[in-house]
């Protein structure tokens, strides 16, 4: 976890481990079979280091403050900064040269009210979240295929007509489900491959390993290119499919944080207006 965090090995971490318990002289950890656990020492020593850190980010904030500066951590899917957000930055950074903005893409779950990041953009159903949370748009699904394998995507005349063919799933399975329960579709039929991204399944849908359910706003540049093609006229907005804006809403970057998020669902709800299709 330590080497994920900080990119770099696991021998890496040990080796750095050993160099910090001998110039400290004194174990930092018991090391047992299959776990590991903190000394008194290390228990002690932890507690300074976090200490440090605190006041270390409180002392980078204020002189941010001082120069104007504030800078938000954004933490977010990679499907959706390398696919939607990331050509746009630009517009925003424009508009608002006094934030900074610091893009953690991650499928990790943040606690935004504990500062593991001063927004988390999801994608799912949040409504119910007891964080707070800004509905910034619905997805538009409809599923999506490579011309290179498919065509144009003609023979497919209706949702069973995909039983045959390889369905492509991220992790949730979120987006088949509500689109399969939609049209008609026996889901439970279908071949199916599980990938743990949708930058992964979406990947695997251009390479023409089988059939990807579109994210509107992520597969718009590929269809435009025509890399992919949506065989199916109709699609499905839900907001149980959409994303979701989380922050704290006592955070010292609150009005930062809400110009972003503002101008996150505007451009969002334009791009949302270019993709949407006759909805089921």
């Amino acid at each position: 976890m330590a080497g994920e965090e900080l990119l770099i090995t696991q021998s890496a971490v040990s080796h750095h481990i050993k160099q910090l318990e001998s110039a400290l002289g004194t174990p930092l950890f018991r090391r047992k079979s299959k776990s590991i656990e903190l000394t008194e020492a290390g228990t002690m020593f932890l507690a300074t280091v976090d200490e440090a850190f605190t006041v270390l980010s409180e002392g980078t904030a204020r002189v941010r403050s001082r120069s104007g500066q504030t800078s938000l951590r954004v933490s977010l899917l990679p499907s959706f900064a390398a696919n939607w957000l990331v050509n746009r930055l630009g517009s925003f950074l424009k508009s608002y040269p006094a934030i900074e903005l610091e893009l953690d893409p991650t499928l990790r779950i943040v606690d935004v009210g504990r500062g593991e990041a001063d927004i988390a953009i999801r994608f799912g159903d949040f409504g119910g979240s007891k964080q707070s949370c800004v509905h910034l748009a619905n997805e538009d699904l409809s599923p999506v295929l490579s011309p290179a394998l498919y065509g144009d995507g003609s023979q497919f005349q209706s949702a069973l007509d995909l039983l045959n063919q390889e369905i492509l799933q991220a992790k949730s399975g979120l987006e088949w489900q509500l689109w399969s329960e939609a049209a008609g579709f026996p889901l439970e039929r279908a071949k199916q491959t599980r990938l743990t991204d949708y930058n992964i399944v979406l990947q695997a849908a251009l390479d023409g390993q089988g059939v990807a359910m579109g994210r509107g706003l992520l597969v718009r540049e590929h269809i435009r290119a025509g890399r992919l093609v949506r065989p199916f006229s109709a699609s499905l907005s839900s907001q149980k499919a959409a994303y979701w804006a989380a922050f704290d809403p006592l955070s010292k970057k609150l009005e930062a944080i809400e110009a972003f998020v503002a101008w996150l669902k505007s451009e969002m709800t334009l791009s949302a207006q270019r993709t949407s299709g006759p909805i089921f």
